[in-house]
């Protein structure tokens, strides 16, 4: 029964490490251990139904000095090649950069969010250089192969003279207007809001020609496959951040499509409905098309090059007669993933904030998280705190444990020489064993079921910590300024291995050798990864191994007291 309970704890210590390593591998956009295979599909990535759909996209991206290459392109201006102009406006919370070709926004600099590498620059989520591309791009096609509209790449002129939220203004209003295109133009408003990552894109499609057109509007979001940059070591985090399409639609929901699967064409994903929208991911930040009114959309995920992918939707916006106007309202989000707001701007953007198995935990444990930080204005000591009530809940839970491992660590010296003395005589060995347990009333495995019971809650709040951006930058005391990142003096590392040490020393010491060498060299090699993990989840642990200890220590002394008796 003693070795049962060993088997037991041990099995709980391998599930825990198994559940934070399988957080790792979602996070940073490896494959989860319980995810099920790849679908074998067929050229899956395009949409059905529309020789006018993501096939008859303008798949040029057009970048500083290659604007020659649109031109080229389909409904491009044929009077030249379209002319860059890069024009910067500015909000209180973001700077953000349009390309007066089609109109595309090529740059978002996040003002309240630091990069991570380097702390005297903002967070830049799109941007567009020689080496890296990710943008939003919006544009027309038409109905038949003969319609030429604008696209993306058509050249526009920017009618507004503002390029900064005005003092005590609620928004900027940019107005931009393309080139007509056999008679046609194409007129984006851009509006900012201030404290807002929602922008609100107003679509006006002019018919100034003779004839009926039958436009269709698309909005997409183009990037390559270069992963940001992450703090951390690639041996226990892999090389980045999982970063990657993501598509929600009323039928089926939240559907991640990883650039691989587009390399392989395996990738599946749901291809029309009335409802849904699309984003890019990745830790942290996020960027998506939105539009919440009941609309048919086709779905599309590609790869439109080298290195190059897009996810986006298609409208139809009907027939357009000669010297009529069609308007279509979308919400272009680029932004960090605040679970609050994600959640009000659209059904299920909140689920960009990948929790996986954990949600039904991991979102209460947030909220509850939120409101202590709202008590108490830190998110260091929010965590210390949640940690607290926690165990606090779980009070009587850890007791029953930590009475079942007092009792047997007192017992141990009597085993021990029970073990010694009948070393030859294993059956004998185990009815003394058994009959010690009954006389002095103790449960060999009632430590491990109150410890096994709370595992998925510790998990979760893993997962929460390891998901929120709020942690992003956010200090807790002396020389942690970032709980996102690991400790930069290992203090609280090593606290946590001294922790687990101290934890390690008032359980009971196994009779086997061999097993008791391991009971200090696994949480050794535990406490190692912790010398990289963020410090928001080492502080975490810390405080849960404190609490712990303290407990275990009480119920040890009362428990050596009334032996003493």
């Amino acid at each position: 029964m003693n070795d049962l309970r060993r088997t037991l704890l041990w099995s709980v210590f391998a599930v825990s490490l198994l559940m934070m390593w399988d957080g790792w591998l979602r996070h940073t956009g490896q494959p989860s251990l319980f995810a099920p295979p790849a679908p074998q599909a067929t050229a899956a990535a395009e949409p059905q139904g529309a020789g006018s759909g993501a096939a008859s996209l303008p798949k040029a991206v057009a970048t500083p000095g290659t604007a020659a290459a649109a031109a080229t392109a389909p409904g491009v201006a044929a009077s030249g090649p379209a002319q860059h102009e890069l024009v910067t406006f500015t909000t209180d919370v973001a700077k953000v950069t349009l390309d007066t070709q089609g109109g595309d926004v090529v740059k978002v600099e996040l003002l309240k969010h630091l990069d991570q590498d380097d702390a005297s620059k903002n967070m830049v989520v799109l941007d567009q250089t020689p080496s890296h591309t990710y943008v939003a791009q919006t544009g027309l096609i038409g109905g038949g192969s003969a319609e030429r509209l604008p696209t993306h790449l058509t050249p526009m002129t920017i009618l507004t003279p503002e390029r900064t939220l005005a003092n005590g203004a609620d928004a900027l209003v940019v107005k931009l207007e393309s080139a007509p295109v056999d008679g046609v133009k194409l007129i984006k408003t851009y509006t900012f809001k201030r404290g807002d990552y929602a922008i609100g894109v107003k679509q006006d499609v002019v018919n100034g020609s003779a004839a009926t057109v039958h436009p269709q509007l698309y909005l997409q979001l183009t990037r390559d496959g270069k992963q940001p940059v992450q703090a951390g070591p690639s041996f226990l985090m892999g090389p980045t951040a999982y970063t990657g399409p993501a598509i929600y639609s009323a039928k089926s929901k939240y559907q991640k499509v990883d650039f691989k699967h587009l390399d392989e064409k395996t990738a599946e994903f749901e291809k029309n409905d009335t409802h849904g929208w699309v984003a890019m991911v990745q830790h942290y930040f996020a960027s998506a098309w939105l539009h919440n009114d009941a609309a048919e959309r086709t779905f599309f995920v590609d790869k439109t090059g080298p290195n190059l992918y897009r996810t986006g939707m298609l409208f139809p916006l009907g027939d357009l007669a000669a010297g009529q106007t069609k308007s279509f309202d979308a919400v272009l989000f680029v932004g960090p993933q605040e679970e609050n707001k994600l959640s009000v701007l659209a059904p299920g953007l909140e689920l960009v904030k990948d929790y996986g198995w954990q949600r039904v935990l991991a979102e209460p444990l947030f909220w509850l998280l939120d409101q202590l930080h709202k008590l108490i204005g830190n998110w260091g000591w929010a965590i210390v705190a949640l940690v607290v009530l926690l165990k606090a809940a779980f009070y009587w839970l850890n007791a029953k444990a930590y009475q079942s491992m007092a009792k047997m660590k007192a017992l141990n010296p009597r085993i021990q020489a029970m073990r010694e003395s009948l070393k030859d005589n294993p059956q004998q060995m185990q009815q003394e064993m058994l009959k010690i347990y009954r006389e002095e009333k103790v449960n060999p495995i009632g430590g491990c079921l109150p410890i096994l019971i709370q595992i998925p809650v510790f998990i979760s709040l893993y997962s929460v910590l390891l998901s929120s951006v709020e942690m992003r930058n956010a200090p807790w005391i002396g020389w942690i300024h970032d709980l996102s990142v690991k400790d930069p003096f290992f203090v609280l590392p090593a606290l946590m291995t001294a922790s687990t040490l101290l934890q390690t020393w008032l359980n009971p010491t196994p009779p086997d050798p061999v097993q008791a060498k391991m009971m200090w060299i696994m949480p050794m090699l535990f406490s190692v990864m912790f010398f990289f993990f963020p410090s928001g989840l080492v502080l975490y642990w810390l405080t849960n191994n404190i609490l712990s200890i303290a407990q275990q220590w009480m119920i040890n002394r009362k428990i050596e007291a009334a032996a003493g008796k």
